[in-house]
C-alpha cells in the first residue's frame, strides 16, 4: 500500500499509529536519564509442517505487498522469492504496467504460468500479480463490477479442489475520504467470495487493508480514526468471517501479541516493530483440518510489508 507524497493509502496519514512508541528520554536536574522501553520483536516461531492429525503439507503460499515491483527487484525481493520457494506467489501493490515488468520477474523460469492485473486509469498504482508452479484450471480478473475493476485489484484462480483469490483491498485514503467506498466494496466482495465459495472451497491472500482486532496493531487506541482501524472497517472483516471464513494466523496463534506484517517508513518504526496486521491469508472453513501453518516472514526486507506464507494439505 502506498505511503509516500499524494499516493493513495493510509499510512502517510497515519502518525498516530507511532504516537508513544518509545518516550524520549527525560533528564532530571542531574542529567539522569528516564530508561527507554526495548522494542518487542516478533519472533515466527518454526514451520509446522503438518496438520494437526499429521498430514504433510502439499501446498505452500506466499503473499507480499511489495510497494512497487521494480523497486522490489533491485532490493533483491526474488532472491527471497527463490529460497522461500512456494509454489505460488502473490504480489500486491506491484505499481506496474505489463509491458514495463523488468525481464528477471517476467521471464523468472520458475513460474512459468504468470497473471498480471493492473490499474486501468493510473499508471504506477495498485495492482496485483499470481505467479504460478503449476497451471490453474481457469484465471479471472476482477470481482465482475464495473465500479470495482479498474483498478487492478483481484485476481480469482482456479485449482483442482480451491479457489486461491490474490486480492489487495482498496483503503479508506487520508480523511477517510474512501470510507464510503470501502464499505461497498467490502459488501461487493464478500458477496464475490461467497459465490465462488458455493462451487469449492477458497483461499484469499493479499493485503486486506485492515488490522481486525487490537492485538493487530501496536497502538490502537490512537488509531481509531485511522484508515484500517475505522470500526467500518473492522465490521467489514468480522462480516466476513462470519460468513464462514476463518483468519489462518489467528486459528493458529489467538493471543500472539506483536505480530506485523506493515511499517510505516518514518520514526524508525520496524527497528521498533511499531506496525499493523494487515496482511492475511483467510480459508473457508471448511479447510481448516488442512491447515498446517500461517506464517508471518517479518525479517525480510525489500517493502514497507513483509511477506507472509501459508502452508496446506490439500
Amino acid at each position: 500500500m502506498p505511503k509516500r507524497g499524494k499516493k493513495e493509502d493510509v499510512k502517510t496519514g497515519a502518525e498516530p499509529e507511532i504516537d508513544g512508541a518509545e518516550p524520549e528520554v527525560k533528564k532530571g536536574k542531574k542529567g539522569a536519564g528516564k530508561e527507554v522501553d526495548q522494542a518487542v520483536l516478533y519472533e515466527d516461531a518454526p514451520d509446522k509442517l503438518s496438520t494437526a492429525d499429521g498430514k504433510k503439507y502439499t501446498l505452500k503460499i506466499s503473499s507480499w505487498n511489495v510497494d512497487g515491483v521494480r523497486a522490489w527487484v533491485k532490493k533483491q525481493g526474488l532472491d527471497w522469492v527463490r529460497e522461500e520457494d512456494p509454489h505460488i506467489i502473490c504480489l500486491q501493490e506491484t505499481k506496474c504496467a505489463e509491458k514495463a515488468l523488468p525481464a528477471e520477474i517476467k521471464d523468472m523460469p520458475e513460474y512459468p504460468h504468470k497473471y498480471w492485473a493492473c490499474s486501468d486509469d493510473k499508471e504506477g498504482y495498485s495492482g496485483v500479480a499470481m505467479l504460478c508452479k503449476d497451471k490453474p484450471l481457469n484465471v479471472t480478473y476482477g470481482i465482475g463490477m464495473e465500479e470495482h475493476d479498474k483498478e487492478g485489484r483481484v485476481i480469482t484462480a482456479e485449482f483442482d479442489s480451491y479457489f486461491l483469490v490474490a486480492a489487495y483491498v482498496p483503503n479508506s485514503s487520508r480523511g477517510l475520504v474512501r470510507l464510503d467506498y470501502r464499505q461497498r466494496w467490502d459488501v461487493d466482495f464478500r458477496g464475490y467470495l461467497k459465490g465462488l465459495e458455493s462451487k469449492k472451497p477458497l483461499i484469499l491472500c493479499g493485503d486486506l487493508n485492515v488490522a481486525h482486532q487490537e492485538i493487530d496493531l501496536k497502538n490502537p487506541k490512537t488509531n481509531k480514526k485511522t484508515p484500517g482501524f475505522t470500526p467500518q472497517e473492522r465490521q467489514g472483516f468480522t462480516e466476513l468471517l462470519a460468513e464462514g471464513f476463518i483468519d489462518s494466523f489467528r486459528e493458529l496463534y489467538p493471543d500472539t501479541p506483536y505480530a506485523y506484517t506493515f511499517w510505516t517508513y518514518m520514526m524508525n518504526a520496524r527497528a521498533k516493530n511499531v506496525g499493523w496486521r494487515l496482511d492475511y491469508f483467510v480459508l473457508s472453513k471448511t479447510l481448516q483440518p488442512a491447515l498446517c501453518d500461517s506464517k508471518i516472514r517479518s525479517k525480510a526486507m525489500g517493502s514497507d510489508h513483509c511477506p507472509i506464507t501459508l502452508y496446506m494439505a490439500i
